[in-house]
């Protein structure tokens, strides 16, 4: 196999996981293939193939003679944005023109009865064999590629098998309805898929690009490269990812984060591919080609995920094998038993025999899982809730504890002033001061004290020369009334004498996690600016809603113990502090030990622990590395996110036991209805049909999910 290459092809008529499951069986009993995935709900085969011992035209060949078209390459490398499929109207499909050749068939022999009803068995049985042809040879081609016992092969044998005791007219009904059932079938997955192609509509095609000379020019979004600058007037798509370089405006990111709310976007600010701009000029410097913007990842990750199996599509998958075979031999049982037993009528068993094998189709159990995953990871696409795969989409409805990382993720990751406390004049003197000193700073605790005087729009105090800064110690400047200095306790202990009752104000400050910087005058301390990382507006309820699920919450945190007592508790919830990247790794081995553990992070050093988790989870605006190791990423960077997809996870969840006990419970009063006689067979593939529907339908629903508070 060291030949082997990658190898992806679109297929077309493949619309539930019973198709997928009979071309991975035909695929693995092909010489020099391996790794096959299938995907029914992204319609795709990838594989690796030794192109000496298996060519890609033999791979289309046995597509084919399964009943399925192969419509080409995938987009491997995806060099461009992601493109629409160019697809027919279902009514032009080949499994319409089956269910209009079926339907024809059957009228012609209906209409043809009243004629010659002496000719009425002859004429039926001529519209089924006709009918049953194009599923015979399906039938016929499964066995061959090692899946005999598959749904075709059901409907054949009970076709021809009531065509040969004189049931005809059912035979001929049954084939149609068995048309018309894969029909609705490709219908319903056609749905499913245009949740997700529907995202690429979002990204306009065009974009105006500012040129060298400064004037417009209209370019091809595949033509913007990154650094250059783009407009969007009121009412365009952002064209691609980039940050605000000039312009202020409303941006509506409903399309592509779910939030309701229009954000104001200044310089400085983030914008995504395919949000709205609303009602001002923004001039845009790209930072992410259009291959790789926000929307193409949201797409490529869906569809990466609808390839990937759930443990319980699996499991369903496992059953399946099994089930077939097994229903096959109970249907066999039901037109032995009874006749040699205990003297019944054999046609009146053989009939009822039949009955069975149609019942026992597994259409609507192998499609329960699936089809309930492919539309939770749709929902949650269009949410902001990126989740990369069915497994991690199960495992986060059965986690018992969601442990979050600290900076970036339960706080805004930058400090905020919280305290000004004057001990000599007015608060804002204090503020002004301090952030005049600070002004030309660019420490984190400057530029927050910086952004707090600018947000009480005060006048800062004119500065004579430049600040001279002390690494770790404080910051020192010229004013009007002298030198002022900003800096920690310990450079103004070494200073002057701090008397005890400020020495407990600052104590009590750091007792809360907060940072304390200390304002002096010619030795003379002014005043105390407390400032501290604080959590993000929705932490608390984020957290709550994670408790009234009965999930344990816990923060695990690089910084000292006091820091991540004086946040967590705020919160509602324990801590662990000081650790490192590898502390942080054995504390989630500890506790996955009681159950599943979701790692909710953002940085490089949470990339070992998400990693490690049952579920990684990964803040929006976190690092490149921590989208890449989660298995989950939250686009609307909130806390709420967590809750949504444990509470998205558990609704899918209980989406698929619904699928599961409406496929087996139908089928399980039909079996009994059919023993007693009362099931007939148009009865009986109807039955299977309507299940399939009905799965389908519960599935959709997932589509409009919304997490409720």
């Amino acid at each position: 196999m060291a030949g082997a290459s990658p190898l992806k092809i679109q297929i077309e008529g493949m619309d539930c996981a019973a198709c997928a499951l009979k071309i991975e069986t035909a695929m693995a009993r092909l010489p020099g293939v391996s790794d096959i995935n299938v995907s029914y709900a992204a319609g795709t085969l990838a594989l690796n193939v030794d192109p000496d011992r298996t060519s890609q035209r033999t791979i289309e060949e046995k597509i084919r003679a399964l009943g399925y078209q192969p419509a080409g390459l995938a987009q491997e490398a995806q060099p461009a944005l992601p493109t629409k499929r160019v697809k027919e109207p279902w009514w032009q499909g080949s499994k319409a023109r089956l269910v209009f050749m079926t339907g024809a068939l059957f009228a012609a022999a209906f209409v043809s009865s009243f004629f010659l009803p002496e000719w009425n068995t002859w004429l039926y049985g001529a519209a089924a064999l006709v009918s049953v042809v194009p599923f015979a040879r399906r039938a016929i081609a499964g066995a061959r590629a090692g899946s005999p016992f598959s749904i075709e092969t059901l409907m054949t044998v009970a076709a021809l098998g009531a065509v040969a005791i004189g049931e005809a007219e059912e035979a001929a009904v049954v084939i149609f309805l068995f048309a018309v059932g894969e029909l609705l079938e490709t219908v319903a997955a056609g749905r499913a898929r245009a949740g997700i192609e529907a995202l690429i509509d979002l990204v306009p095609r065009n974009a105006l690009r500012i040129t060298a000379s400064g004037q417009t020019e209209s370019v091809a979004v595949e033509a913007l490269a990154i650094n250059d600058i783009v407009v969007a007037r009121p009412g365009d798509r952002i064209p691609s990812d980039g940050v605000v370089e000039d312009g202020s405006s409303e941006v509506n990111e409903a399309p592509v984060t779910g939030e309701s709310v229009p954000i104001l976007k200044e310089p400085g600010a983030k914008v995504y591919a395919g949000s709205i701009n609303a009602n001002g000029e923004l001039r845009i410097r790209i930072t992410h080609v259009a291959a790789d913007n926000t929307i193409a990842r949201i797409i490529h990750m869906v569809e990466e995920a609808q390839e990937s199996k759930a443990p319980t599509a699996r499991m369903i998958d496992r059953f399946s094998r099994w089930y077939t075979p097994a229903a096959m031999v109970v249907a066999a049982l039901v037109i032995v038993v009874p006749p040699l037993a205990f003297g019944g009528d054999w046609m009146t068993w053989v009939y009822r025999g039949l009955a069975t094998l149609l019942i026992a189709c597994p259409c609507a159990l192998v499609i329960s899982t699936p089809a309930a995953i492919a539309s939770g990871l749709a929902a949650g696409a269009r949410q902001g809730l990126l989740i990369k795969g069915g497994a991690a989409l199960e495992t986060l409805g059965k986690v018992v504890t969601v442990a979050f990382d600290k900076t970036g993720t339960l706080t805004r990751g930058h400090p905020k002033v919280t305290d000004v406390i004057a001990l000599a004049g007015l608060e804002d003197d204090v503020l002004a001061k301090a952030a005049a000193v600070e002004r030309n700073v660019s420490h984190p605790l400057g530029i927050a004290i910086v952004e707090a005087a600018t947000e009480r729009a005060l006048e800062l105090p004119q500065v004579f020369g430049g600040g001279i800064a002390v690494p770790g110690k404080s910051v020192t400047a010229r004013l009007k009334t002298g030198f002022a200095s900003v800096g920690s306790p310990r450079h103004a202990a070494e200073e002057t004498d701090i008397p005890a009752e400020v020495r407990e104000r600052i104590l009590a400050l750091e007792n809360e996690g907060k940072t304390v910087v200390v304002l002096m005058a010619k030795k003379t301390i002014e005043g105390l600016i407390a400032l501290r990382d604080e959590p993000r507006e929705d932490a608390a309820t984020g957290v709550k809603r994670l408790k009234d699920r009965g999930v344990r919450v816990l923060m695990l945190s690089g910084d000292n113990q006091r820091t991540a007592n004086a946040i967590a508790s705020g919160l509602g919830m324990k801590a662990r502090g000081e650790l490192l990247p590898d502390a942080k790794l054995a504390e989630i081995g500890r506790l996955k030990e009681a159950g599943p553990v979701a790692m909710i992070g953002d940085g490089i050093n949470d990339a070992p622990a998400l990693a490690s988790a049952s579920v990684g989870v990964s803040m929006g605006g976190g690092t490149d590395v921590a989208l890449e190791t989660a298995d989950a990423a939250l686009l609307r960077d909130r806390v709420e996110g967590v809750a949504d997809l444990v509470a998205l996870s558990q609704a899918t969840l209980g989406n698929i036991w619904q699928n599961i006990a409406i496929a087996l419970g139908l089928k399980a009063v039909f079996l009994v209805t059919t023993l007693f006689g009362v099931t007939t067979l148009w009865m009986a593939i109807l039955a299977d049909t309507g299940a399939t529907v009905l799965v389908t339908a519960n599935a959709l629903r997932l589509l409009a999910y919304r997490p409720s508070k």
